[in-house]
């Protein structure tokens, strides 16, 4: 896998495999850039490899709202349509196209 491709792209709308949790990817990191005691915390049966994509979403479950860093291998896209309800959305992006969201340019 080449650490200058990402999948998906910031405004996209994921969600994860295994957990019930969605949202809206603001950044993207090519490579893994998070602490060591981060990544030793995940299990070490789901732990994600370091090289490739790691993307930080505003996420959401059906309880609450949060960020979250999370590796590509662990994304999917999310085709639902439903709107992200988290409350920082308009601070990062300036609206919703289509399935995904977008940031105005400067």
């Amino acid at each position: 896998m080449s650490s200058n491709t990402a999948k998906f792209s910031i405004g996209d709308v994921v969600k994860h495999k295994h957990f019930d949790f969605r949202g809206v990817i603001y950044d993207v990191d090519f490579k893994f850039n998070n602490s060591e005691d981060w990544y030793q915390s995940i299990p070490k049966n789901v732990r994600p490899r370091k090289d490739q994509p790691f993307y930080h979403l505003l996420a959401e479950n059906d309880e609450i709202t949060y960020e979250a860093y999370v590796s590509e291998q662990n994304l999917i896209v999310d085709d639902s349509d439903e709107p992200i309800k988290h409350p920082l959305l308009n601070e990062i992006f300036s609206g919703k196209k289509g399935m995904g969201y977008f940031k105005l340019s400067n």
